[in-house]
């Protein structure tokens, strides 16, 4: 069984630091593993604490009278040296609901307005991102945008572009552009279903809003 012995921090940044793992694996032998983090402190790591609060909250929202377009992101990542296709996404803040943070979120990333569907909680339950490389986890809420997109709410360091997508240009964007994992999986579904939502129905078959 791997043992975690200690646990050094060796950064401190405000949205994020790297945390050094010291321990034992299954076989008894020494390893160093360096995880990257969200949590302020170690007690609040998801390996210490035990518990999964959401670090950030991802909206899959659909837009326009037929509900046929989905509302995306072209955002410049520093990281890849390059543009990204994405799901509107954000920080929860301390002590925010999850929900509340996906409409703030939604409105200074694109200056639309959401509105959440109340779907059950397995559908919106914090979910790793990439657990082998950090231990911040997500929770994805779907809903309805409207209103006119706006960049005037945007950041200094934000490099965005507000995306309307139908379903030809969902195509071409899966093709040709580079594309989170989570949204291309999404968009995927959407390609295929008429009704894109029709797992979040209800008993009765009709989607809560």
């Amino acid at each position: 069984m791997v043992e975690i012995k200690e646990i050094v921090r060796q950064t401190q940044n405000k949205f994020l630091n790297m945390f050094e793992f010291k321990g034992t694996n299954k076989v008894g032998h020494r390893f160093r593993y360096f995880v990257a983090s969200r949590a302020g402190s170690d007690e609040e790591l998801k390996a210490v604490s035990g518990r999964n609060d959401p670090d950030g909250v991802i909206m899959y929202s659909l837009y326009g009278e037929k509900n046929d377009r989905v509302v995306l992101i072209r955002q410049f990542r520093i990281p890849l040296g390059c543009y990204v296709y994405e799901f509107p996404a954000g920080l929860v803040d301390r002590g925010e609901d999850y929900r509340q943070a996906a409409v703030r979120e939604m409105h200074e990333e694109t200056g639309l307005t959401f509105s959440p569907i109340q779907a059950d909680e397995m559908f919106e339950a914090a979910r790793f991102t990439t657990a082998g490389l950090t231990d911040e986890s997500c929770c994805m809420v779907y809903g309805y945008a409207s209103g006119e997109p706006s960049r005037k709410y945007l950041e200094e360091g934000e490099d965005i572009q507000i995306i309307l997508a139908d379903r030809n240009e969902i195509r071409r964007i899966l093709k040709e552009e580079k594309v989170a994992l989570m949204t291309a999986y999404q968009l995927m579904h959407f390609l295929a279903d008429e009704e894109p939502f029709a797992f979040l129905t209800d008993n009765h078959g009709q989607i809560e809003r």
